[in-house]
């Protein structure tokens, strides 16, 4: 594709960004986008109708003004990708609503990142629990082992999206992040390592179809969250309160024909409230065996490797030290199992143990890969020996 026809549909995003089916509908009649540009300026107008709010912004200026972005965007590692390319994304056409084009970055070209490979989109609550957190990592574990390696799509948010990004990359799938403002920032500032991280992996991107300095306000959202869906053969929710951008993704998600799949959870957690009712309205699919999730969305035969006994293996790595500390971490590890999301505060009372000691072998086997402990000091079994 030339530079020429890249910069047209480039124009065509930057116009028709918030209504795609004109552009769409513009190409499909002249047979590509540059031809825009080759008509005289009532020829252009014509194309939208003489009173559109659109008149006269097909201009020569636009296509220049296009074709300088894309040259600054190359020189910055990002590029721009138009509905009319060989390497769009094929579910992403089938939308009734799909993006004029989509800008991305990453080390990858286009058509390495938007492959054949199975997309699985993984979204929820910024407001995540240890449950979820724990659950979310489970999943995405377990689709790593699956036949048909997913590629993980997410909008790097707070809570779930950004757990699911960590997780994916932790467990060698590639991922995608889908951002609500233009390519040349991040949204939150905060996860601009991980967006680095994911932008130099093979196979991963950042992409959207918002132009370079639109900034996240709440409708980018809403529009980003037909990108996500869109992009996937199905949609996991992990966590959602009654209302959230996680909760219209998966929506939206079943109203493209896609599978989708919620994390059921307690009735009087107002973090599942979302994932419960979707069960209930019987659009999404309960994930309540990861063997059985991985098989309905046609990855194949789940064949996770677990910690056979995760006492022993844990006995096993501080053999070498005093058998009274040893007894101590076994401990602090079965408590810890019977009851996820145990605080450092209730194993001093449990255990009968100064706070100073607790804290100190906590941090140990946190670092050892053993436990996770979140900001409020709640701690969990690490996701992959559950």
């Amino acid at each position: 594709m030339d530079n020429k026809e890249k910069a047209a549909a480039c124009a065509l995003n930057h116009i028709f960004g918030y209504e795609p089916k004109i552009a769409l509908r513009i190409v499909q009649e002249l047979g590509s986008a540059s031809a825009v540009f080759d008509l005289s300026p009532k020829e252009r107008n014509a194309l939208t109708g003489p009173y559109s709010k659109y008149a006269g912004s097909l201009s020569d200026e636009l296509l220049e003004n296009s074709s300088r972005e894309l040259e600054e965007l190359e020189e910055k590692g990002c590029g721009f990708l138009p509905y009319s390319h060989p390497a769009y994304p094929k579910l992403l056409k089938e939308c009734e609503d799909p993006p004029a084009g989509i800008y991305y970055k990453s080390s990858s070209p286009p058509d390495e990142v938007f492959n054949d490979a199975p997309f699985i989109s993984i979204v929820g609550t910024r407001d995540m629990s240890s449950y979820g957190k724990e659950w979310c990592t489970k999943i995405v574990e377990a689709l790593s082992y699956a036949p048909q390696k997913p590629v993980i799509v997410s909008g790097l948010a707070f809570g779930v999206d950004i757990t699911a990004h960590s997780a994916a990359l932790h467990y060698g799938l590639p991922t995608i992040a889908v951002l609500p403002n233009g390519i040349n920032s991040v949204y939150p500032s905060a996860h601009r390592p991980a967006a680095r991280k994911i932008a130099s992996s093979p196979g991963c991107a950042l992409i959207t179809d918002y132009p370079p300095g639109t900034g996240p306000m709440a409708f980018t959202f809403l529009r980003r969250n037909r990108i996500i869906a869109g992009l996937s053969r199905a949609t996991l929710l992990i966590e959602s309160k009654i209302r959230g951008g996680g909760l219209i993704t998966a929506r939206l998600a079943s109203d493209y024909g896609r599978d989708v799949f919620a994390l059921p959870g307690r009735i009087d957690d107002i973090r599942s409230q979302g994932c419960n009712l979707l069960l209930v309205e019987k659009i999404a699919e309960p994930i309540v065996n990861l063997a059985d999730a991985c098989r309905q969305m046609g990855l194949g035969n789940y064949n996770l490797r677990k910690r056979s006994d995760l006492l022993e293996w844990v006995g096993k790595i501080y053999k070498k030290i005093p058998e009274d500390k040893r007894s101590l971490f076994l401990q602090l590890v079965q408590e810890i199992k019977k009851q996820r999301g145990i605080t450092l505060g209730e194993l001093c009372t449990k255990l009968g143990k100064p706070y100073s000691v607790l804290v100190g072998m906590a941090a140990t086997l946190e670092s050892d890969g053993i436990i996770d402990i979140d900001l409020l000091g709640r701690c969990t079994i690490n996701a992959k020996n559950a």
